[in-house]
């Protein structure tokens, strides 16, 4: 049994470890930057220590810094949050070199599932269906052309090292080609220092379906259904919920037996999410997360689990709390993100909270590290807090997460918090007909294009 696990993130995510060590009886150590030494996670954990500047790239990143912090707090194992080094496979050998346990997979499954051509591959391997496309990376631009002509257009160029949207470009036409494939490469190298791409057929009217796995290193894994996620803006998903209102109890249970049996057949340890979209009943593997997403609070809703928890046991060797038999799905769960952000462009908007007051009563969840007083850094991702509701159906979910809206008062700062409201407005949100265009197209009309 671990005695102390240090945390190597910040904010809300930092406090959801911290409050699973304290229900798990095991100290907490909080990693702080300079520009974080009043921040919440700090106060709430049993131990804290500075770890650098303001710059991320010299404190929540610095591997050294972290590896110092375990050796002097004693802290025996890491739990990485979601961003930053959660998805590092150096980062987990260097910790497994110093004997230190990182709750999380193994730095082989994040190094094969961290390059979109690999994971890929594998994934075929594993029966898992993908979107149609190169076999492996397009070295220039002759042969992305003739992969549109074989495939039809519109296709979509993607870095190998890619996320977060970067590195993604679609091209409708072999004009439109000549540019997109530059531009991906060239966005690959400037933001993951790998400029090889790889070309896909291009969906029109996807949603974006995720299916969150479990497994205990051992050969034992479960699915927990699925989450969709196709309200997103610049491949950044803004509103999320599980079940999927588009899927059937037959599909979820076929696709989530395809991807439990293939993350059992490599010895997969703790929680990932493959993600996929899906057109016309079919699902198509885009790529795999093998971290603990941010939108696993609606997860954590339907079924009563508590994943982070989970998390630490499989760390520890201890088998898994629940089998497939166990997980039953219950009701329906919603989570909105709300960021620093100034609408309609969406611009961070960091600066001191004057008052705040988070939404509470039956059904409701809300993640965040915000306090009266509190001056959000202008350092950091503009994510400061998470509302996540839990009805007996997607509607009584909807009238939560408005009744919770309207309750929720943070002032200082600009924040996202109205975009949910109009969007609780739109008959295609209340009756879950939307696909991964369908936000950005919405927004244009509101607002005309927006940088």
């Amino acid at each position: 049994m671990f005695d102390k696990i240090l945390i190597a993130n910040r904010g809300e995510i930092a406090l959801r470890v911290i409050r699973a060590c304290r229900e798990m009886g095991i100290k907490s150590v909080a990693v702080h930057s300079t520009a974080d030494s009043d921040a919440m996670h700090v106060r709430m954990a049993d131990e804290s220590i500075c770890i650098g500047p303001p710059s991320a790239a010299q404190s929540y990143l610095s591997v050294p810094s972290i590896i110092s912090a375990c050796e002097i707090t004693g802290a025996q194992a890491v739990h990485p949050g979601y961003g930053f080094l959660s998805e590092n496979a150096n980062f987990v050998q260097i910790l497994e070199d110093h004997d230190i346990t990182f709750i999380g997979p193994s730095s082989e499954h994040i190094r094969v599932m961290g390059d979109k051509i690999t994971a890929k591959d594998t994934m075929k391997e594993l029966g898992v269906p993908c979107v149609p496309g190169s076999d492996g990376g397009v070295p220039d631009l002759e042969s992305a052309l003739k992969i549109g002509e074989e495939f039809g257009y519109p296709v979509i160029i993607k870095a190998t090292a890619g996320g977060g949207g970067k590195g993604m470009k679609v091209a409708n036409s072999a004009e439109e080609m000549k540019s997109a494939f530059q531009t991906a490469r060239a966005e690959g190298k400037a933001n993951f220092g790998n400029d090889e791409v790889y070309i896909e057929k291009y969906l029109t009217t996807p949603r974006h379906i995720e299916v969150q796995v479990f497994g205990d290193g051992k050969g034992n894994a479960v699915h927990l259904a699925e989450r969709d996620c196709s309200l997103q803006r610049r491949h950044q998903k803004v509103f999320e919920e599980a079940p999927g209102p588009s899927i059937s109890a037959e599909e979820r249970n076929r696709i989530g037996k395809i991807c439990a049996e293939a993350v059992a057949k490599i010895n997969y340890i703790g929680a990932g999410t493959i993600e996929f979209l899906y057109e016309n009943g079919e699902f198509y593997f885009i790529e795999m997360n093998t971290r603990l997403q941010v939108e696993h609070p609606v997860t954590e809703g339907i079924f009563g689990v508590d994943l982070v928890r989970e998390q630490i046991r499989v760390a520890e060797g201890l088998p898994m709390s629940f089998t497939q038999d166990d997980l039953e799905i219950n009701g329906h769960a919603i989570e909105v993100r709300i960021n620093a952000e100034r609408l309609p462009n969406f611009a961070p908007c960091p600066g001191k909270i004057t008052q705040y007051h988070a939404p509470g009563g039956l059904g409701v969840r809300m993640d965040s590290a915000l306090y009266d007083g509190y001056s959000i850094p202008p350092y950091y991702d503009s994510l400061i807090a998470k509302l996540i509701v839990h009805g007996r159906d997607r509607p009584e979910a909807m009238a939560r997460l408005k009744r919770a809206l309207s309750e929720l008062i943070v002032d200082g700062i600009d924040t996202t918090v109205p975009l949910f409201h109009a969007l609780l407005e739109e008959e295609d949100i209340r009756s879950g007909n939307f696909n991964i265009h369908w936000l950005e197209t919405w927004l244009e009309n509101q607002f005309g294009p927006t940088s």
